[in-house]
Formats: structure tokens, sequence, C-alpha cells
């Protein structure tokens, strides 16, 4: 009798678990059903709407990175003297990036504190903060950026602003993430001995979370790297600027086009190995710790 109460709950189980994986088979089926038909929509509306066409154009996708190239190589001894020419105008993209980086991540350490229960100097304002981080991050940076240049006319310090603000929400989401992982008696002690909020958060929760900030700041360089030269092309500075500039001119000016790019590929390549190599020594020295 026992054997078969046994065999009998052993069948239910597989039972159960085989008309689970059914319905995440059907779900799954449903939802990728669901993701193609809105692919080939928004396809057929982007192609309708196309001037001149998607399949009447593809065949000429590679043409003109054919012709940047072949005046690249043609003017190859040139080179050089670009790269001494549009240096000046690199260094002022990643300056762009530098400071919107540390001066959004300084804001969005505040925030990601005011918004994360438990931290919060006032709990009852939560959700005002976190609304705040969702409009900052959603609101893209060429818009912002166009509205500065608008304002305060073309330059870099439109595209720090922009990106700052951006920067602020988006690091603000994931810093409050972190911080709601982190321990709350040493904020509790602090408190015990008359610590003020702010010391509070300095000395209890910023130890504690610190290699998490850099790691998501370092991160965040790289994308604010691209973003800064994006908005070059709206009059922002920077070496995306120089490179509208030598588009314009089409002819004649390719091989500074690709000198730019480059440049632009090399520096976002050598960004993206030092703070990937940056972030794994944070993370295994963080997992050491808490192994220790």
């Amino acid at each position: 009798m026992a054997e078969l109460s046994s065999d009998g709950r052993l069948a239910d189980i597989r039972e159960d678990y085989l008309a689970l994986t059914r319905r995440k088979r059907l779900y799954s089926g449903i939802l990728l059903s669901l993701f193609v038909a809105l692919m080939a929509s928004g396809f057929m509306i982007a192609d309708a709407r196309n001037a001149g066409g998607f399949w009447d154009g593809i065949a000429n996708v590679f043409v003109f990175p054919k012709i940047v190239i072949a005046e690249a190589w043609e003017k190859r001894a040139e080179l050089p003297a670009h790269v001494v020419e549009y240096f000046p105008a690199l260094l002022e993209t990643i300056n762009i990036a530098a400071v919107s980086t540390l001066i959004g991540t300084l804001i969005a350490v505040v925030l990601s504190m005011l918004s994360t229960r438990g931290l919060a100097r006032w709990p009852r304002l939560i959700p005002l903060f976190r609304r705040l981080m969702d409009v900052m991050r959603a609101v893209p940076e060429i818009v912002i950026a166009l509205i500065l240049i608008f304002v305060l006319g073309g330059g870099p310090v439109p595209a720090m602003i922009a990106i700052a603000f951006h920067t602020s929400g988006a690091l603000g989401k994931l810093f409050s993430e972190v911080n709601e992982n982190a321990s709350l008696k040493p904020v509790e002690g602090l408190a015990s001995v008359g610590a003020n909020w702010s010391q509070r958060m300095a000395l209890g929760v910023v130890p504690q979370v610190s290699p998490n900030y850099l790691s998501y700041a370092l991160l965040r360089f790289e994308i604010n790297i691209r973003a800064s030269a994006i908005l070059g092309f709206v009059g922002a500075g920077g070496i995306g600027y120089e490179l509208k500039n030598a588009m314009t001119w089409g002819a004649g000016k390719y091989d500074d086009s690709a000198a730019i790019f480059l440049m632009l590929f090399l520096t976002i390549v050598a960004v993206d190995q030092v703070s990937s190599v940056v972030r794994n020594r944070l993370a295994h020295g963080r997992a050491s710790e808490m192994l220790a």
C-alpha cells in the first residue's frame, strides 16, 4: 500500500510538471507570435513611410561605405595629419562624457538614497523622487540638448547638461536597486549615536555599495562617450561636430570622415576594455570580501 501511495504521488507530480511545461510552452508561443506580428507590422509601416522604400534602397546600403573607404585608402598618407587635427575635438568629447558622468553620478547617489525605503530622508516623498528619475531617463539626451542649444547656443555646455540630466535618472534607478541590498545595521548604529542623515548615508551605506556604484558609473561613461559624439551632430561640439562637417562636405572630405570614425572607434574600444578590467576587479574583490 505504501508503494502504491508513493507511486501515485510521483505520478501526480509528473502530471503537474508536464501540465506546467505545456502552459509555459503555450505562453511562450503566444508571446513569440505577438512579437513576430508586431515586428512585421512595424516593418511594413516603416517601409511604407520611408522615402524611396526599403527594398529599393537595400541594394545601395554598402555604396557609401565603399566610397568612404576608397577615398580614405587613396589618401591614407594623410591619416596621421588628420589624427593630429581632430585629436583636440576627441578630447573635448571625452571631457564632455567624463564631466557629465561625474555630475550625473553625484546627483544619482542623492536621488537613489532619497528614493530607497529604509534610507530615505523623507519616506513620504519616495514616489516623487522615483517619478522624477523616471522623467529624467525618459527624455532623450538629444531632445534636451536641442532645447539647451536654442537657449544657450552651440557648444559643449548644452551637451554636458543634457547627458548629465539623463545619466542622473538612469544611474539613480540602478543605484536605488543596489541600496535595497545594503545592510541597515550600520545605519541604525550611527543613528543611535546621534549621526544625521547625511552622515548615516556617507558612513553607513556608501562604503557598502561603492563598488557597485563605480561599476555602473564606468559602464555609463562608455555610453556617454557615444552620446556626446552623437550630440555633436546637432551642434553640441566635440568630435561629432567635426564628423558632421566632414560628411557634409562630401567627396574630398571622406578621408577626414574615415579618420574621425577610426579615432572614435578606437577610443570607445579602449575605454570599454579599461572599464571592463576595473569592473571585473571590483566584482572579484567584492566577492572575495563576502566569502571572507
